[in-house]
């Protein structure tokens, strides 16, 4: 029955996006930034209301307190597809960054580019962390939009992590702001292969800021590391 439930939401989930995209590539040309961020905001709580009622898979957040004024960084654990919707719903207005290749995709493409998140082409080494750094300025200082990274750069297994990438600590750096780290354990729930969802409540928790000013930026990804690993554990 739970393969089932997982199975029905899969389905409503990829329908619901791809119909979701049309509609906003459309609206989106004639509305302001802030109000396409609503819309994308709606269609995450939209998708984690079906996944509540449809699999039995909740959450609950921690440390709103922890959320600075301003616009900053957040460096979130990446271990499901369920954070890839799920910031839009948990965080401030932001941008996202993301593959290129993502940007391709008919609609959906050009929803991302409508909502300002940065494309990335992994394959480019320090060129892509600078044009992340030039792309995050902009993001930061004149959409005043957050920028959230999934510092693994792949999606890991429940318990297990990788090197982090240097790119978020360096536009935190580069412009001044904080790093806020974001642990979540949805991969227990939600793993990154296969259809299965698992009921329960994805635990969130976003850390204390972290200050990046005067600091090289490996020692800020050790430091956000640290609290996002520990905070990622089993249910």
């Amino acid at each position: 029955m739970q393969f089932l439930r997982s199975l029905v939401f899969t389905a409503f989930f990829l329908v619901f996006t791809f119909l979701y995209a049309i509609f906003f590539a459309v609206v989106s040309v004639f509305l302001p930034l802030r109000l396409r961020f609503a819309l994308a905001r709606n269609w995450s709580r939209q998708l984690l209301a079906a996944l509540r009622a449809i699999v039995g898979l909740g959450y609950t957040v921690e440390g709103v307190e922890n959320l600075p004024a301003g616009a900053h960084v957040a460096l979130m654990k990446h271990s499901s597809s369920w954070e890839t919707f799920a910031q839009a719903a948990i965080l401030p207005p932001q941008a996202w960054v993301l593959k290129r290749e993502l940007t391709w995709i008919p609609f959906v493409g050009w929803g991302l580019k409508q909502l300002h998140a940065i494309a990335i082409n992994r394959g480019a080494g320090g060129a892509a962390v600078r044009h992340l750094i030039e792309q995050g300025r902009e993001r930061l200082d004149k959409d005043g939009l957050w920028i959230v990274v999934f510092p693994e750069g792949t999606r890991m297994p429940p318990g297990q992590t990788r090197r982090y990438g240097v790119g978020g600590a360096a536009v935190a750096g580069a412009t001044g702001r904080l790093i806020v780290p974001v642990a979540h354990n949805a991969g227990y729930f939600w793993p990154r292969r296969g259809l299965m969802k698992r009921p329960g409540t994805i635990r969130v928790v976003i850390g204390p800021p972290i200050q990046t000013a005067g600091r090289d930026p490996r020692d800020v990804n050790e430091e956000a590391q640290r609290f996002i690993e520990a905070h990622s554990g089993p249910p």
